[in-house]
């Protein structure tokens, strides 16, 4: 049995992107480690910083890399790449 990525997704909670971005991930089965950026400020600052610089969100981390936000888990859904992703655990 193949073990699953980590995913890790920093969030908002006025942003409709990362509320989409979370239901396709739970849609898929995929259980993430959620992080508030807008009442946790350490949180956002480690946001900029694993995100070399980008502030919008969500940011998602999939295995530690980043993927961009919610655009880009749904170019890799309709891709058929994040399947291999989220099952390419290291």
């Amino acid at each position: 049995m193949r073990k699953l990525a980590v995913v890790e997704i920093y969030t908002s909670p006025f942003c409709g992107y990362c509320y989409a971005a979370k239901r396709l991930l739970k849609e898929k089965g995929v259980e993430f480690e959620e992080y508030d950026v807008l009442f946790n400020a350490s949180r956002k600052n480690e946001m900029l910083k694993r995100s070399e610089g980008r502030h919008t969100v969500p940011q998602i981390f999939i295995d530690s890399v980043g993927i961009g936000g919610y655009d880009q888990l749904r170019l890799l859904e309709k891709q058929s790449r994040l399947e291999e992703l989220l099952h390419a655990a290291k």
